[in-house]
């Protein structure tokens, strides 16, 4: 796609014992972290997502399970798979996403460079084309 999004290596530290990711803000992830959620629990045939961020960056990983997402800027549209804990998809800019196809153990964690603010949000298509010119 373009450069607003990319995957990225997570690296993962471990031993016999077993695995462990730290994501820190301005190192492993590209900005400072203003908030952390995280999606589970998504029924069977449920998508989620359907808008685009004016400002705000992300870096979204799956913990555990699987999820696809669209991901659309206007002029080309790609799909990532998301099925690992030590990838994280890096979206910046305005991108349009939706996501789709949660396994029943999907976790997906989402970093984010702002705080909640609906302003912030494109949540129409059609104007989400408009806003970058197509």
């Amino acid at each position: 796609m373009s450069d607003l999004v990319r995957l990225i290596d997570v690296p993962s530290l471990g031993d016999d014992r077993g695995s462990l990711v730290a994501l820190e803000g301005s190192e492993t992830v590209p900005f400072d972290i203003k908030r952390v959620y995280y999606i589970f629990g998504t029924k069977a045939g449920v998508s989620r997502g359907f808008h685009a961020h004016r400002a705000l960056k992300q870096v979204v990983v799956s913990v555990t399970g699987s999820c696809r997402m669209l991901l659309d800027d206007g002029k080309k549209k790609e799909e990532v798979l998301l099925d690992s804990p030590t990838k994280g998809l890096v979206i910046e800019g305005l991108v349009w996403r939706e996501i789709y196809d949660f396994t029943p153990d999907c976790v997906l964690l989402v970093l984010a460079s702002q705080k909640y603010d609906e302003a912030d949000y494109i949540r129409n298509y059609d104007d989400f084309l408009k806003v970058v010119g197509v």
